[in-house]
């Protein structure tokens, strides 16, 4: 059943190559969903088309904090009541949003039949896009490592903080020996300066060079900034509401960056090879128990 899913998958998307981006980061609190909504606009002010998974089935946030209107979500999807294009809600500039539910906790424990219903989902979805950008939960859930692995890059969002990076470790170590994943893009989020970014950067690095077999790059360093509380409290991106901020202009950077990473021919940068590797791994995880 599922291969012939992924089969017809290939078929309706195989002139559609997407970009797939997992952003994660391990721990809560590090500024994940604003680096998530804020590179999707700033790709989509470029002139790509955006979608943005709230891939946090259970405590989703990323309409809450654009001030959005929900009406349906991805349990009204799973419930067969509408289709992955009825649930879309549009944000700035045009970037699609999949809204989850918040305080759920059944969406966070997904059986691999409701998964099923998932990739069916995105098999009928009919809203084109180009990037795909997934804000992954925190902590390192089945749910978090699923997406992650499923994704063509992976952007870890660190701190400095010791929890921050001890979190990132765990979630690193658990890709690589785990499910064989050894390229992470690392963001060093809320530093005082892009001196601060390398030293975060650098103490990962040692631990993750002394221990593990993976290659990290360091792909944006993003100031601390007051103007990024302002935003929220607006319910805004700061790249809209101060697009000449230091943590606006770091993380524009970061998109345009992102958008020069190159999408794989192969069926691994497909959309459908994302929905289907989320859908195969949950089944061997739930067979495993």
């Amino acid at each position: 059943m599922i291969e012939d899913q992924a089969s017809s998958l290939r078929k309706m998307n195989q002139s559609r190559l997407i970009k797939v981006i997992a952003v994660t980061g391990g721990k809560g609190g590090v500024g994940k969903t604003n680096i998530t909504l804020n590179t999707a606009i700033a790709m989509a002010k470029q002139g790509k088309r955006v979608m943005v998974l709230d891939a946090d089935l259970g405590l989703a946030n990323v309409d809450v904090m654009l001030g959005l209107r929900v009406e349906k979500n991805l349990s009204h999807v799973l419930s067969g009541e509408c289709t992955l294009d009825d649930v879309l809600v549009t944000g700035p500039h045009g970037i699609k949003i999949a809204p989850a539910t918040s305080g759920t906790q059944s969406m966070t424990e997904l059986t691999p039949t409701e998964h099923a219903g998932l990739i069916r989902a995105f098999s009928e979805l009919r809203t084109q896009i180009d990037v795909l950008i997934v804000d992954t939960a925190a902590g390192i859930s089945d749910m978090v490592l699923s997406f992650s692995r499923a994704s063509q890059d992976i952007m870890v969002v660190v701190c400095d903080e010791p929890t921050s990076l001890t979190d990132a470790y765990a979630l690193i170590k658990l890709l690589n020996r785990e499910h064989g994943v050894f390229r992470f893009k690392i963001v060093a989020n809320m530093v005082r300066d892009v001196r601060e970014g390398h030293e975060l950067f650098t103490k990962l690095s040692k631990v993750t060079g002394r221990f593990l077999d993976v290659a990290l790059e360091l792909v944006a360093t993003v100031p601390f900034d007051e103007n990024i509380r302002r935003a929220v409290r607006k319910q805004t991106a700061i790249v809209d509401a101060y697009p000449s901020s230091p943590a606006a202009v770091a993380i524009s950077r970061l998109a345009s960056k992102a958008l020069s990473w190159p999408v794989p021919a192969q069926p691994g940068g497909h959309l459908e090879f994302f929905i289907e590797q989320l859908v195969s791994n949950k089944q061997v995880v739930g067979s495993q128990r």
